[in-house]
């Protein structure tokens, strides 16, 4: 069962909405409270598409559960800027920005605008909406860290969000680890991608939630390697302030990849196992070369991401296997990473092409490279040949475009919805030009524009 019939159909909490059921409107769109180091630690999330098995001993917040005696100021904001007209959207812009008051985000409207990302109004155009959430993050000038006291202390929300953490702390622990895995069970991370395909099967499948199993979570560094674990967020592999450190650009990174609500639950695991040829992670991390751990509980095995793809939808992963952890090596100084990604929206939006790149340079020698690209086959691609060519010589213009021509070799892009075959070809080779002209600003690009 998914937690948004869960809030409606059992709990009667009609105010969580029934819109897209794919993740994309927010109109269903709840908090998730989590024990941390005593505190909890709120995100939102697309209910239509949580699995309820994910969400077991954990606080959730539905619009109702942040209603007060009179409108809090949250809602005050929202009718003051006639942000609501419809209304539809309402109570999932509502629960979004409670999320970002209760958030250790800093209070800016740039965070305040990116809370909501994943919710879509129909009516208003957005500016009205935009003007309640110049009137929220004002209203958290000087928020603590401890942000859940701060808002009950200054009437934003409810009171009882003081009172979660003890609560929680009594809820009965559950059993860790993975069940003993058997050949029809399925594993199930986030569950973004599966409950839009599969939303009717999913209610009769043999489930395991490894999504909610807290060891299979976490990002760790020891040396130059670091781990993470295969239920590990984006939201939180984006937090991190080992990504962070390595990762100079990991926020214009991740805002390609769907949106807030989303990267709150889709796990790695999930990406590298749906398999998609345009998964952005998968694409992200062949370029960084990870090697993945499988499990079926009781064995272990390591495989290299680019050895995990046999073809379209095919895994070199047995049915009881699920990823436990993957590892990479981390960027040193000598090192030059970029991911680019074109779609129809800018925003919350698959592929059409993305593609990522690794450059360890020596002055102006590359030593090493790793090129990887996605909707350009029928899995996510490294570019062997490309790769290689690209080792030991000298950047120039002449040199890039040698290496979209070699690019082009080894992929067979399709036309389909996202664009024809040789519309795709075209964007590879601009991204491709475009890593470099990113990551080379004095680079003279004259040539690079003009040569198609």
């Amino acid at each position: 069962m998914l937690l948004l019939d869960f809030v409606r159909y059992q709990q009667n909490l009609k105010g969580t909405k029934i819109g897209c059921r794919e993740g994309d409107c927010g109109a269903c769109t709840v908090l998730i409270g989590e024990l941390d180091n005593g505190q909890v630690k709120y995100r939102s999330a697309t209910s239509c598409l949580t699995p309820l098995g994910n969400v077991n001993n954990k606080h959730i917040v539905t619009v109702e559960g942040v209603n007060m005696d009179d409108l809090n100021p949250i809602q005050q904001a929202m009718c003051e800027t006639n942000g609501t007209q419809c209304g539809f959207c309402t109570p999932g812009f509502i629960v979004s920005m409670a999320g970002f008051c209760l958030s250790d985000k800093e209070p800016t409207y740039k965070n305040a605008i990116a809370s909501v990302d994943g919710n879509i109004c129909r009516c208003t155009g957005y500016k009205s909406i935009e003007r309640a959430l110049e009137k929220i993050t004002a209203l958290l000038e000087d928020k603590p860290s401890d942000a859940a006291a701060f808002v009950t202390e200054k009437g934003i929300l409810p009171a009882y969000f003081t009172d979660i953490p003890e609560k929680l702390k009594l809820l009965s622990e559950q059993p860790n680890g993975a069940d003993l895995a058997k050949p029809n069970k399925l594993f199930i991370g986030g569950g973004t991608d599966l409950y839009v395909q599969q939303h009717e099967a999913m209610v009769y499948a043999d489930i395991d939630f490894v999504g909610a199993k807290p060891e299979l979570k976490g990002i760790t560094q020891q040396g130059d390697i670091c781990t993470i674990g295969g239920a590990t967020t984006v939201s939180e592999f984006a937090a991190s302030p080992i990504i962070r450190k390595y990762f100079s650009n990991i926020d214009q990174f991740t805002k390609l990849v769907s949106s807030t609500p989303i990267r709150n639950i889709a796990t790695f695991a999930g990406n590298f196992v749906n398999a998609s040829p345009i998964g952005d992670f998968s694409i992200f991390f062949l370029a960084l070369n990870a090697i993945l751990e499988l499990t079926d509980g009781i064995t272990k095995r390591n495989i290299p991401l680019r050895q995990f793809y046999k073809g379209y939808k095919q895994l070199d992963k047995k049915p009881e296997e699920y990823i436990s952890k993957f590892w990479f090596t981390l960027p040193d100084e000598k090192t030059l990473f970029n991911f680019e990604k074109v779609s129809k929206r800018t925003h919350l939006d698959i592929a059409s092409v993305n593609t990522a790149i690794s450059l360890v340079m020596a002055g102006s020698i590359i030593t090493d490279a790793s090129v990887s690209a996605g909707g350009v086959g029928p899995t996510p691609a490294y570019l062997s040949m490309a790769s290689e060519f690209l080792k030991g010589r000298v950047i120039s213009e002449k040199l890039i475009i040698k290496a979209t021509q070699i690019a082009q070799t080894e992929v067979s892009p399709i036309s389909d919805a996202r664009g024809t075959g040789q519309y795709k070809r075209l964007l590879l080779s601009q991204l491709i030009k475009g890593h470099f002209i990113k990551l080379f600003p004095d680079l003279e690009v004259k040539q690079l524009i003009s040569v198609v």
